[in-house]
C-alpha cells in the first residue's frame, strides 16, 4: 500500500555522502523529517530521463523552491551513496540537493511506491515521484501515472506549493 497525504514518512536507515566521500548512515526522519522537505525520487541516477530533466530541473529550480519556503530540497533513488554522490557531483547540484542513496530499497519499499525494472535491467527501482513533507508528514504528493516527468517536476512541485 502506498504512502498517502497525510501519513508520516517510514523512518528507515538510508546513506548519504559524508563529508571524506564515504557512505555513511542516516535515518530518513533525521534527514527529512524536520521543516518543509521537497522530496523527489528516480528508478535510477545517471538514466535519461533523470539525468536529462528530473534532477536537472530540481537544480535549476531550487532558488525558487527555498524562496517558498523550503527548507530542504532532497533526491532519493535505489542506487548506493557512491552512485549518488557521483551523480550529483556530475549533474553539479553542490549544497542544493541532498542526495540519498536507498542501495536496499527499504525507504522505496517502506513508502509502497517501488516499481519493478526488471524488464528494463534496473530490478527493483523507484517509482518516479515528488512529495512535500512538512515535519515528516505527507502533505502533497506528485507520482508519475507512466513514463516522463511531468507531475513530478520541479516546476509542478512549485505551481502547488
Amino acid at each position: 500500500m502506498a504512502i498517502s497525504v497525510g501519513d508520516p514518512i517510514p523512518d528507515v536507515k538510508v546513506m548519504i555522502s559524508g563529508d571524506d566521500g564515504m557512505p555513511k548512515p542516516a535515518q530518513s526522519r533525521e534527514l527529512l523529517g524536520h521543516g518543509k522537505v521537497v522530496l523527489f525520487a528516480v528508478p535510477g541516477a545517471f538514466t535519461p530521463g533523470c539525468s536529462n530533466y528530473h534532477l536537472p530541473g530540481f537544480v535549476l529550480r531550487a532558488p525558487d523552491l527555498l524562496g517558498r519556503g523550503v527548507d530542504r530540497i532532497a533526491c532519493l533513488a535505489v542506487n548506493d551513496a557512491f552512485v549518488m554522490k557521483a551523480w550529483g557531483d556530475d549533474q553539479e547540484v553542490g549544497d542544493s540537493i541532498l542526495m540519498i542513496g536507498d542501495g536496499n530499497g527499504d525507504f522505496t519499499q517502506a513508502m509502497g511506491l517501488g516499481m519493478d525494472g526488471s524488464g528494463f535491467g534496473l530490478g527493483q527501482r523507484s517509482q518516479r515521484y515528488a512529495a512535500v513533507l512538512e515535519d515528516g508528514v505527507v502533505k502533497q504528493l506528485f507520482v508519475e501515472p507512466g513514463p516522463g516527468v511531468d507531475v513530478s517536476s520541479a516546476n509542478n512541485v512549485l505551481a502547488n506549493l
